[in-house]
């Protein structure tokens, strides 16, 4: 099992995005967060096909911290059902991984 992960998810605007990025980074579920958009989304959902306009969230977070930011992202999100999921980072720069690190550790306050 790797160490960190990228974990994403999306939401309609990019003002949720912001709230959602601002709120795991400052409870250290994450240690910085991106957020990119608009993107068009194609999907399936409640049995109907759709296409739309999401921006999507990427958190770099402890592989460790998982359980904690997906539950803070489920209970915060807009959405009732929402894609959170995430990505290993199997190689990165040790300084820049040490930080995510550090930055995530469950002890610091």
């Amino acid at each position: 099992m790797t160490d960190y992960l990228q974990v994403s998810t999306a939401t309609e605007t990019r003002e949720q995005a912001v709230e959602l990025a601002k709120t795991a980074v400052e409870a250290k579920l994450a240690a910085g967060a991106q957020i990119v958009g608009p993107v068009t989304s194609v999907f399936w959902h409640l049995g109907e096909f759709g296409t739309g306009q999401e921006w999507q969230l990427l958190l770099k977070a402890r592989a460790d911290r998982y359980p904690q930011i997906q539950a803070h992202l489920i209970e915060h999100h807009p959405w009732t059902n929402p894609e959170v999921v995430a990505t290993a980072i199997v190689e990165g720069s040790p300084d820049y991984l040490r930080w995510i690190g550090t930055t995530t550790a469950p002890d610091r306050t």
